[in-house]
């Protein structure tokens, strides 16, 4: 049996868009109150706007996670404005594909700021309020996922940097999954394999075409069907913690 999200706190980073985007209108039509992250202020806002209109309670935060004062303060903004926080979805991550030799230095360090320390920025200042949340009503428990990617399972030619940011994801939830189980804490991580996101849209021109010949035939998922992954994980009883989630297309083979 799923429990609903009345009376808890949800912050979803990276929600201008895509996964975010569908996860939020997903965790806030569970009852949830919302935060919203993300650089794009009028995405976020539109967003606000609209899950408002239907009932819901959220509240839009411009910010860039990979500068840890912004970080700390997006979190704290969230708290000050619904009281706690029960549930961290770190979504925010950027994947810029293509050979390693001559590749921009600059899009290796990019995917290292958002992909590892935004996601570590936001997570170290979230830690305490969840633990907090997880010892409260009305579900006593709390949840953190971290979106990591197929490519935190397997590694390609082209990758490299995409896949040492999403194996490093994938490593830290499991530490921190067996240091705050013991307190309601539940750590998850999500790895879709291809969705039709702007995620593709972020590579340079060419990189774009191979990506897109690699998918050509192949039916991706929506943001939805991950949104509707992480609401499974996240209103799960207490006594069930779903660690780590798989989803790939029906028709992807790696």
């Amino acid at each position: 049996m799923s429990t609903g999200l009345q009376g808890t706190v949800a912050l979803v980073t990276g929600a201008s868009s895509g996964i975010g985007e569908a996860t939020a209108r997903s965790l806030a039509a569970q009852g949830a109150s919302v935060g919203l992250v993300a650089r794009r202020r009028d995405r976020i806002e539109s967003l606000a706007r609209e899950l408002e209109s239907a009932g819901a309670a959220a509240f839009a935060i411009e910010a860039d996670l990979t500068e840890p004062e912004r970080a700390r303060n997006a979190v704290a903004a969230v708290v000050e404005r619904f009281g706690r926080l029960d549930t961290l979805v770190n979504n925010a991550g950027v994947m810029l594909l293509g050979p390693a030799l001559d590749a921009p230095l600059e899009e290796w360090e990019q995917m290292v700021r958002v992909n590892v320390l935004g996601l570590l920025y936001c997570t170290h200042a979230a830690l305490p309020h969840l633990v907090s949340a997880a010892e409260q009503q009305p579900r006593r428990v709390a949840d953190l996922v971290n979106i990591s990617s197929v490519a935190g399972r397997i590694a390609r030619n082209g990758s490299g940097v995409y896949n040492m940011t999403k194996f490093g994801v994938v490593a830290f939830s499991e530490s921190l999954r067996q240091e705050f189980s013991p307190r309601h804490v539940r750590v998850s991580v999500v790895e879709p394999g291809a969705v039709s996101t702007e995620l593709v849209e972020h590579n340079r021109p060419e990189i774009q075409k191979v990506i897109t010949a690699r998918f050509g035939d192949t039916e991706r998922l929506e943001s939805e069907d991950i949104a509707d992954a992480i609401t499974y994980i996240v209103t799960r009883p207490r006594r069930v913690a779903v660690n780590e989630m798989l989803i790939r297309p029906t028709e992807q083979q790696i």
